[in-house]
């Protein structure tokens, strides 16, 4: 019989998981989030396939781009956290990508008018006044998008009560591709259940996806760890609700 883990084993775990990248194949077994309905990227594929330059913002580890079949004959990708940029540039070659190192919040190092397409799944930061900038005239803007409260209860799980921020809204998305030049087409929301089955995952989550807990460490959050952890065996898998966008925006001609 398989001895179960302690909470300390299951802190060490979940402490112990390389963070490099958006591949979440670690959770297989240990926490499930529930998928958004409109398939963000078989659609950017899609839109991969009739584009002739493009570029993909914040790729994390180049692992949705990768998905690409019919790459553009320019294709680029950026990408903030430096073990991110080399991880996407040794995945991205094979479809000829260029990766550039670029800070979140920082303006695009490209000229004006230089993609009909810009992608973005997951932005940390969305520079729309860029985004605008380095569209052609037609060009499209295609994105997912974390939205407003976003695995609340997990916050508020280790941290109590906390106000619900707007800086992710969609009202608030719409209105800056507005001001900055562009006309949203389309415009989805939906709202997902997401489990966590032990305290390890948690641990794992919060390292990768670090702003649901501003500052997190396992040390600074051990009681209440422990108190989550004895709530997951009593009562079954942690259940909160992750919430994604979908937006569309085009650069009138």
């Amino acid at each position: 019989m398989t001895a179960v883990p302690t909470f300390e084993e299951l802190l060490a775990e979940g402490a112990g998981v390389p963070v490099e990248g958006w591949d979440f194949s670690w959770f297989e077994g240990r926490a499930s989030e529930q998928r958004p309905s409109w398939g963000y990227a078989q659609l950017m594929v899609e839109r991969m396939a009739r584009a002739t330059a493009a570029l993909d913002i914040q790729t994390g580890g180049g692992e949705v781009l990768a998905q690409v079949t019919r790459p553009p004959k320019v294709l680029a990708a950026t990408e903030s956290w430096p073990p991110n940029v080399e991880l996407a540039s040794r995945r991205l070659q094979a479809l000829g990508a260029t990766v550039a190192a670029v800070a979140d919040d920082a303006d695009l190092p490209f000229p004006d008018a230089s993609f009909d397409l810009v992608v973005s799944r997951h932005p940390v930061i969305t520079r729309w006044d860029e985004i605008a900038r380095v569209l052609m005239p037609g060009g499209t803007y295609f994105s997912q998008q974390v939205g407003t409260g976003s695995v609340h209860e997990l916050t508020e799980a280790l941290m109590g009560p906390q106000p619900v921020g707007q800086a992710r809204s969609t009202e608030r998305a719409v209105a800056q591709a507005r001001s900055a030049g562009l006309e949203v087409v389309d415009l989805r929301h939906e709202r997902l259940r997401t489990e966590f089955n032990d305290v390890a995952a948690v641990v794992h989550f919060l390292r990768k996806v670090i702003w649901i807990v501003p500052g997190f460490t396992v040390e600074r959050y051990r009681d209440e760890l422990a108190a989550l952890h004895r709530r997951i065996q009593a009562e079954g898998p942690f259940v909160a609700y992750a919430t994604r966008f979908l937006i569309e925006a085009h650069k009138p001609r």
